[in-house]
């Protein structure tokens, strides 16, 4: 006998743990905004210098390590390995992938994301470790999240380099499709806040 069965049905049977958490990732995000998964930048300007910054560091010791790998990953362009990394068969816009790619490379299993709203935002506030745009003590190696359209939703993320005290620099995946070195105003209404990581 034939039966029908729902799609989510035979999806969790048929497949794995990571792929299933991809395929409620699509299925949480379809129909949304086509820069539902982090959609990145159309920002095609070069990479920002940080020669001659002068860091100013707060009182949390941040990770220089994870800012040290994403920025050796500057210049990369479609962002492979990032999102086949995650477990996505083909190019997905990754700036995410890239933030969970660079903790993935700390040995660190969480957070690991691929859509900034509805993942990597709930993640940091469900762990108490979200700040608002507002936040002072931003530390290297903390995520950025931003609201480019300023609706309420994030659009992109990227990794903290530091903070000079008047701009915070960063290292963003998908920016114009391109990890790039990126700076901004502290008060950039732009900024939606910043995931803090417990290093």
């Amino acid at each position: 006998t034939l039966t029908s069965k729902p799609i989510s049905s035979v999806a969790s049977e048929l497949l794995t743990p990571d792929q299933l958490e991809m395929y409620q990732v699509y299925r949480q995000t379809l129909g949304n905004k086509p820069l539902i998964f982090g959609g990145g930048s159309a920002d095609t300007s070069d990479s920002e210098s940080l020669a001659g910054v002068e860091f100013v560091n707060g009182t949390r010791p941040g990770n220089q390590a994870v800012v040290d790998i994403a920025k050796s990953q500057v210049g990369n362009v479609g962002g492979q390995p990032y999102w086949s990394w995650y477990g996505f068969n083909s190019r997905v816009e990754w700036c995410a992938c890239f933030v969970s790619w660079c903790y993935g490379q700390m040995g660190l299993s969480e957070p690991r994301f691929a859509a900034c709203q509805s993942q990597g935002i709930p993640w940091f506030q469900s762990h108490g470790q979200w700040g608002g745009r507002d936040y002072a003590n931003i530390a290297p190696g903390d995520a950025i999240f931003f609201d480019w359209d300023l609706d309420g939703s994030a659009d992109h993320v990227g990794i903290v380099v530091g903070t000079d005290g008047s701009r915070v620099y960063t290292v963003e995946g998908n920016s114009g499709d391109a990890c790039k070195i990126k700076s901004y105003s502290l008060t950039y209404e732009c900024i939606k806040g910043y995931g803090l990581m417990n290093w």
